[in-house]
C-alpha cells in the first residue's frame, strides 16, 4: 500500500482581516482643547439642568459621577475644519487601502463631536458599532494610562460563539477577540465603522476628552455630485 505523504509546511492566507490604524499628531491638541472648552461647558450646563439634577436628587448622590458630556455637532465649525479635512482625506485613503473603489463615491463627515467623561469618574460607553458608516475615528485631547481606554471586539459573531481559551491573553494572536489602546493627547485611531467597540469605566483620576468622527461614502449619482 502506497504511503500517504503530507506537505511539511502549509501556506497561510490572511482572509477577512480587520484593520485598525494608529498615528500620533499632537500638533492640534492645544488649539482644539481650547476650542472644545466652550462646547464641553455648554454640554455640562445642558445635562445638569435636564438630567443630573433630577438623577442626583432621586439617587441622593453628589457630583457628576457616571456622566459623559457630549457636545453638539462640530461639523464645519471653523476651529475644527482643518481636523475635519484631515480625517476625511485620511479616511478616503484608508478605504482605498482596503481595496474599495471610490471613484463613483464622495466621502462625507456625518458625525463629529467632542466628549468628556465625568470629573468624579464612572464615565464609560457600552459595546456598540456605528451604523450606516464606513470609517470612524477618535482623536484624543486628554487621556493617559490612568484614564478610560477604547476596547475593540472581534466583529465575527460566529467566531465569538465558538471561542477557545487562549494560551496567553497578553499576546495578540489569530485567536485574539478583543484589544485595547492607551489614549494619549494627539493620538488618532481610525477603524471600520462596523467594528464593535466600548470605553472602559473611567476612575476620574485624570481628565479624559476626545473627538469622535464618523464618515460615510455616498454614491455621487444619488447626490448629483461630479
Amino acid at each position: 500500500m502506497k504511503e500517504n505523504k503530507f506537505p511539511k509546511t502549509l501556506s497561510r492566507e490572511n482572509i477577512f482581516p480587520t484593520p485598525i490604524w494608529v498615528v500620533d499628531e499632537p500638533s492640534h491638541v492645544n488649539k482644539l482643547n481650547k476650542a472644545s472648552d466652550i462646547f464641553i461647558k455648554k454640554a455640562k450646563q445642558r445635562d445638569k439642568k435636564q438630567i443630573y439634577n433630577k438623577r442626583n436628587k432621586a439617587l441622593k448622590i453628589k457630583g457628576d459621577i457616571g456622566s459623559v458630556y457630549l457636545s453638539e455637532s462640530l461639523i464645519n465649525v471653523k476651529e475644527f475644519i482643518p481636523l475635519q479635512d484631515y480625517v476625511l482625506a485620511t479616511s478616503h485613503n484608508l478605504l482605498s487601502e482596503m481595496g474599495f473603489d471610490l471613484k463613483n463615491f464622495k466621502l462625507f463627515m456625518t458625525e463629529m463631536w467632542v466628549q468628556e467623561f465625568a470629573k468624579d469618574g464612572g464615565g464609560h460607553h457600552s459595546l456598540h458599532t456605528h451604523w450606516n458608516g464606513h470609517i470612524s475615528a477618535f482623536y484624543f485631547l486628554k487621556g493617559s494610562e490612568k484614564t478610560s481606554r477604547p476596547i475593540f471586539e472581534d466583529p465575527r459573531p460566529g467566531n465569538l460563539m465558538n471561542l477557545l481559551p487562549l494560551k496567553d491573553e497578553q499576546n495578540v494572536v489569530y485567536g485574539t477577540h478583543h484589544i485595547n489602546y492607551v489614549p494619549k493627547p494627539g493620538r488618532f485611531i481610525f477603524f471600520p465603522s462596523y467594528l464593535p467597540h466600548l470605553y472602559t469605566v473611567d476612575l476620574g483620576v485624570e481628565p479624559f476628552r476626545f473627538i469622535h468622527f464618523n464618515c460615510q461614502a455616498i454614491p455621487k449619482g444619488v447626490l448629483n455630485v461630479v
